[in-house]
């Protein structure tokens, strides 16, 4: 691999920021500068530093990102700013894109991947994937309310398949999906002659929405964290 595609892949800097970087002699690889940035390594071998920092290498990228309202869950999008945008310009060049969408203001934990493959078996109904999303409601919710959503309601276009649902308080609790439709909480809560007031996702998987992350922060998973959802493929 050319050592500017290393650091492009791994969204630490562009081409040419490589190029500066490597003529100011602040790419080395393996001890040894070099000056060439488009020098080949190997990079499942090679030990490459930047200002004598190691930098890992990754074969995709995987960011978890506290998304704040106001922002859609898309690539691109004309008329809105996009969860990329939260991004800084290096990550945004890397082909990342949401693993499943949030409303605009719903607020929460999103994963932002390049990993094709494994967003497509993320995301597919036959996985069952679990999302838990923490919500509050204008009214109280029954225990016969609860029971309702439990057990699947009439949206119009579908039922809503059996979930999980816990309430903290009348008016506050977790719902437990394993699918994902457009406005389904919302509609769901509709359903019951109720209304949400406020949604956030907390749980995608086994990957909990990290509490150090302030809205509009993210951060890179860890490696359990990268581990227990690739083996979901």
């Amino acid at each position: 691999m050319r050592l500017d595609k290393y650091f492009t892949s791994v969204g630490l800097l562009s081409r040419k920021e490589c190029a500066q970087a490597a003529k100011k002699g602040r790419i080395a690889v393996n001890g040894s500068i070099v000056k060439d940035a488009s020098s080949h390594i190997n990079e499942d071998e090679d030990t490459v530093t930047l200002d004598g920092c190691a930098v890992q290498y990754r074969k995709f990228t995987y960011i978890m990102l506290n998304k704040p309202a106001g922002y859609v869950s898309a690539t691109e999008a004309p008329d809105d700013v996009t969860v990329l945008t939260l991004l800084p310009p290096e990550l945004q060049k890397i082909g990342l894109f949401p693993c499943g969408r949030l409303d605009k203001n719903t607020l929460g934990l999103m994963i932002l991947t390049n990993n094709g493959p494994l967003a497509h078996r993320l995301l597919a109904p036959k996985t069952h994937c679990e999302k838990v999303y923490r919500f509050e409601s204008r009214f109280p919710l029954s225990e016969e309310d609860r029971l309702t959503l439990e057990g699947g309601v009439d949206l119009g276009d579908f039922t809503s398949a059996p979930c999980k649902v816990t309430l903290h308080s009348p008016q506050s609790g977790e719902i437990t999906l394993t699918e994902g439709k457009y406005h389904q909480i919302k509609r769901m809560l509709e359903a019951v002659h109720n209304k949400v007031t406020a949604l956030e996702r907390i749980r995608f998987a086994d990957i909990a929405l990290d509490p150090a992350l302030e809205r509009g922060q993210w951060r890179h998973l860890g490696e359990e964290e990268q581990k227990s959802i690739e083996k979901l493929l």
